[in-house]
């Protein structure tokens, strides 16, 4: 008994400082002094910390809408990146739109009287006779277009094709852009080379970051359109995470840009990919390293102090007004 008490102890105490370890590591904030600086012909390793509006600013306006946009572009500091998802609809057309449905952020519930509606199942002029502003709550918790239907709802309020924002904020400013498309399959690959003839005819192929979650998108993209920048899928981030934890002398970067979320989960499990160390190791081997979507103030701080190529957040004001 005395052997198997003295064995449990070893082990609850082993536990607990590797628990504690973690969790020291998690949390650590790296001194401004440890980042170093490399040369560097990524476009997007500037040596400034890029501000990125998130949904084009989410918590500040209607998500992805005409509202949205002009709040970037009209603001006395406006991101120096638009972010923007990606959905095809039935007829061929790329409309903005973060989520698989409708459900979240228009009223399509009330105008088709179902749950579940996906864009790829409408065409465009079905799509636009949505309120894409009926889910979004203000700083107040208020909810101040979930109201209008139909003939009520004002032209920036509705869904918007890649074309419309691109139209608009290449003529008002000279912006980069971080693109995701939903759609895997077949969709994804047709959203996708309708995509990359959008960006060739504007010339935007060089301001532009590609990501999607879908692995056989990624893949098809970096096969068929070798010029387009691509920001890492869930397995490049993984092996990205263990060569920079590690230190591997031998890592070849799979891509450009490395997107990584920002605090939970990776905290809650002792990965903290925001320390100098792993930026450094990112931009020793020629990647631009961007956090999401961090509206924290002082996070944003702190991400700026260790030279984090950008910071990708629903708050854009807040961020880039930020120290």
């Amino acid at each position: 008994m005395k052997k198997l008490f003295k064995s449990i102890l070893i082990l609850l105490l082993v536990t607990a400082v590797l628990y504690g370890a973690l969790y020291f590591h998690a949390r650590w904030k790296s001194s401004p002094a440890a980042v170093r600086t490399y040369e560097s012909d990524n476009p997007f390793i500037t040596g400034d910390t890029l501000i990125a509006a998130h949904r084009m600013g989410g918590g500040e306006a209607p998500e992805e809408t005409m509202m949205a946009l002009m709040s970037c572009i009209e603001s006395p500091t406006p991101p120096d990146i638009l972010e923007l998802d990606l959905h095809i609809s039935k007829d061929g057309q790329l409309i903005l739109l973060h989520d698989d449905t409708l459900d979240r952020m228009t009223d399509s519930r009330y105008v088709f009287g179902r749950e579940g509606v996906r864009p790829e199942e409408l065409t465009l002029s079905e799509l636009k006779i949505l309120n894409a502003g009926a889910g979004f709550n203000d700083a107040e918790g208020n909810m101040p277009y979930a109201d209008l239907h139909g003939d009520a709802v004002p032209d920036n309020l509705k869904l918007l094709t890649l074309s419309e924002v691109l139209d608009i904020a290449e003529s008002e400013g000279d912006f980069r852009y971080i693109i995701e498309i939903k759609n895997d399959g077949a969709l994804g690959k047709k959203a996708l080379d309708i995509l990359y003839a959008e960006l060739r005819e504007r010339n935007l192929i060089g301001r532009t970051v590609f990501g999607t979650f879908n692995g056989d998108i990624t893949a098809y993209c970096r096969k068929t359109y070798t010029d387009i920048i691509t920001s890492a899928g869930i397995k490049d981030a993984l092996s990205f995470c263990i060569a920079a934890l590690l230190g591997l002398k031998d890592y070849e970067p799979p891509c450009t840009v490395l997107q990584v979320f920002y605090g939970k989960p990776y905290f809650r499990y002792g990965v903290n990919l925001a320390t100098a160390r792993v930026i450094n190791y990112a931009h020793e081997h020629g990647m631009a390293i961007q956090y999401w979507t961090v509206n924290d103030e002082e996070d944003i701080r702190y991400l700026k102090s260790v030279g984090a190529d950008a910071i990708i957040t629903d708050y854009v004001k807040l961020a880039s007004e930020t120290e």
